[in-house]
């Protein structure tokens, strides 16, 4: 079951959190991994640690902001393997704010990460696997792609626009071997939202209404949501195309 082996993955924003996970988890289902970030010291630092664990990967530097940079990417990883069998559009930065607090920048840099950068990584790709007739684009989308999120105006504009995304890839490339699904994950226990959790006043309070958001009480682990990018990847999910796969802890339970 879910067996990568001589599959070639690629997965953005893997320096941390959900990347982090999906990237050893592929790597360890057997999948030589890129671990895509422009953090440079913890990109390295996740591709060091899949090494340790007997699999096998490398680190590249990549803005998926910047056209060129996925551009060359898709080039070297052309040049390297031959091909591409899992694309994982997993960078994502977020915004908290009404449309009063929200700016048009915002809005901007948002979207330029969130879409434009799935949108430039995915047509560095989908070439080839239309060429070689199979391909598997995982996009990292959002409870707040499907619901909405009282002030997370921005966040949620651009994640319902990566679910629709996901779905016109699906629906225009299937006959091609190409499955492209979003994950929409609920709220996820990540170093970063500790983070930002340790900066509110009453980090306790803040962390009590935040696990309480999710019907079962919790956050989800990152390693949790790698587990559902690991199954969406495989061929066990040759059916799946074109899902918004919730996996939210009943966040959007009743809504």
């Amino acid at each position: 079951m879910f067996d990568l082996t001589g599959k070639i993955a690629l997965v953005t924003g893997a320096a941390s959190g959900i990347g982090e996970a999906a990237a050893k988890t592929l790597a360890c289902a057997g999948a030589f991994v890129y671990v895509a970030d422009l953090d440079v010291p913890n990109g390295r630092r996740v591709a060091a640690e899949i090494h340790k664990k007997g699999r096998f990967g490398d680190f590249v530097e990549l803005d998926v902001a910047n056209d060129d940079d996925c551009r060359s990417i898709a080039e070297i990883v052309h040049t390297e393997q031959g091909k591409l069998d899992i694309l994982v559009n997993n960078a994502g930065i977020g915004h908290v704010g009404t449309i009063r607090e929200a700016t048009a920048y915002d809005l901007d840099r948002l979207y330029a990460v969130n879409v434009r950068g799935m949108f430039n990584l995915t047509k560095a790709f989908i070439d080839g696997m239309i060429e070689r007739k199979h391909g598997v684009i995982v996009n990292t989308a959002s409870i707040g792609g499907v619901v909405a999120i009282k002030e997370r105006l921005a966040y949620c504009t651009t994640k319902f626009a990566v679910v629709g995304f996901t779905k016109c890839l699906a629906l225009d490339h299937a006959l091609q071997g190409i499955r492209a699904n979003a994950i929409c994950p609920g709220r996820v226990e990540t170093e970063f939202v500790k983070k930002r959790i340790a900066e509110y006043p009453d980090p306790q309070k803040a962390y009590e209404e935040m696990t309480a958001t999710q019907a079962i009480g919790r956050m989800a682990t990152p390693e949790e949501i790698a587990a559902s990018i690991l199954y969406l990847a495989s061929d066990e999910a040759a059916f799946v195309t074109g899902t918004a796969f919730e996996i939210d802890g009943g966040f959007s339970v009743g809504k």
